[in-house]
């Protein structure tokens, strides 16, 4: 319960940042590769890369991540029908896998397991719609009930009470 209270509180809080909605998007669609994909691979090591090197939300990269978790393993029997596709059902691009397997540092991206290939294929396909639809979700929220969730008793009364005012005054910004 407490781990949905804290999800919901960093979802309030990345929404109201100061960041735009293109760092916004950009951030939770990063956030969904480190989701999606197995966790130990090269390819997170890229993510975690770019979410250092481009100017976007880290909060909500976190958030994205932590949204993503689930549904890649409720997705991960999909993930594998997809890259067992392609490592196996695709005779044509064997070779296209021979010369990855024997490039040097390319299989620590874990291409040559189904899952994890189909979850980077999925997420490599889902990236620019999903940019453009939380960024277009970012800015509804913004322009409609942003202001009402601000202005709602709840919300004042979390954010004037005494317990979070000392959380804001020890939390890094």
């Amino acid at each position: 319960m407490l781990a949905i209270l804290k999800l919901i509180q960093s979802m309030v809080k990345t929404l109201h940042s100061d960041g735009s909605p293109a760092q916004i998007a950009f951030g939770l669609a990063l956030g969904m590769a480190l989701g999606l994909t197995p966790l130990f691979t090269l390819t997170n090591v890229l993510v975690l890369a770019l979410l250092f090197l481009l100017n976007v939300s880290f909060g909500s990269a976190l958030l994205g991540w932590a949204l993503a978790v689930p549904v890649g393993f409720a997705l991960d029997p999909l993930f594998d029908r997809i890259g067992h596709w392609l490592l196996i059902g695709t005779p044509g691009l064997t070779p296209f896998w021979t010369r990855l397997a024997n490039t040097p540092v390319v299989p620590l991206t874990d291409f040559n397991n189904t899952v994890a290939l189909g979850s980077l294929v999925t997420w490599l396909v889902l990236f620019i719609p999903s940019v453009v639809l939380f960024r277009w979700a970012v800015v509804r929220y913004r322009e409609t009930i942003g202001q009402k969730v601000m202005g709602s008793r709840l919300y004042q009364a979390v954010a004037g009470s005494k317990l979070y005012n000392y959380y804001r005054l020890f939390r890094p910004e």
